[in-house]
C-alpha cells in the first residue's frame, strides 16, 4: 500500500519503513491471522529489526491499528478524488456515485489482502481498535453522504433517500462484490464487475420524484 505523501529526509524514509510494514502486516495477517502472527514475522517480511517495529509501532496492535487509519484513508481519498473529478467534468450525482464505485474496485483490485482483513474486523466486536476502526469506517462512508446529500439538494435524487444507510450499503456493496469476484469469479474483469454494479446503481438512483 503506497504511502499518501512524502516528506523530506528522515521524515520520507520513516514513511518508507512504516510502509513496509504496513505491507508486511497485512500480508502475514491475512495469511495466518493476527494472533498467529508475530513481530518477528513482520520484521522479517519487511527487511527490518524487530527493534525497528517498535521503533514505530509501540506494540503489533498499534501497528494494525495504524494500518487499518491508512488502508481505510486511502480509500476515502480514492472515492473523493473520483467525485471531485466527475464534477468538474461537469457530472450529476448519480455519476460521481457511479465514479465512486469504480474508485472503490480499482482500490480493492489493487489492495484486496487489506480489503479482506478490514471487511472481517468490521464483524468482531472483541477487538482494542474496535473505535478506531467505527470512526475510518465513517470516513470512507461520509464521502458517499456528501455526494447523496448534495443530489437530493439539487434535485438530482430522491428526497426519500436514506443518506446514512443508503452510503453504507454503496459502500458495503462495493466491498461485498469485489470480494466475491475476486474469491469465486477472478475470470471477470474489473470493468465487467463495475458495469454490473453501475446498472444497480442507475436502477435505485435514475429516476427522480
Amino acid at each position: 500500500m503506497e504511502s499518501s505523501s512524502a516528506r523530506p529526509g528522515g521524515s520520507t524514509r520513516r514513511e518508507a519503513t512504516r510502509q513496509r510494514l504496513y505491507e508486511a502486516a497485512v500480508t502475514l495477517i491475512a495469511e495466518q491471522g493476527f494472533s498467529a502472527t508475530t513481530v518477528d514475522e513482520i520484521a522479517e517480511r519487511a527487511g527490518v529489526a524487530k527493534g525497528t517495529v517498535y521503533y514505530n509501532f509501540a506494540s503489533k496492535s498499534v501497528l494494525f491499528e495504524e494500518l487499518l487509519r491508512h488502508g481505510v484513508g486511502l480509500l476515502a481519498a480514492s472515492l473523493r478524488e473520483a467525485a471531485e473529478r466527475t464534477a468538474r467534468a461537469g457530472g450529476d450525482s448519480t455519476a460521481a456515485l457511479d465514479a465512486m464505485i469504480r474508485a472503490g474496485l480499482v482500490f480493492i483490485d489493487r489492495y484486496p489482502a487489506f480489503t479482506q482483513l478490514y471487511v472481517a474486523e468490521l464483524w468482531r466486536t472483541n477487538r482494542a481498535w474496535q473505535s478506531t476502526l467505527m470512526i475510518v469506517r465513517q470516513e470512507a462512508v461520509a464521502v458517499v453522504e456528501g455526494v447523496l446529500h448534495e443530489g437530493m439538494a439539487n434535485g438530482e435524487l430522491s428526497a426519500r433517500t436514506d443518506v446514512q444507510l443508503t452510503a453504507s450499503a454503496l459502500v458495503g456493496m462495493v466491498l461485498v462484490a469485489a470480494l466475491d469476484w475476486q474469491a469465486f469469479q477472478p475470470e471477470r474483469s474489473l470493468d465487467d464487475v463495475h458495469a454490473a454494479l453501475s446498472l444497480l446503481l442507475h436502477g435505485r438512483f435514475g429516476g427522480r420524484d
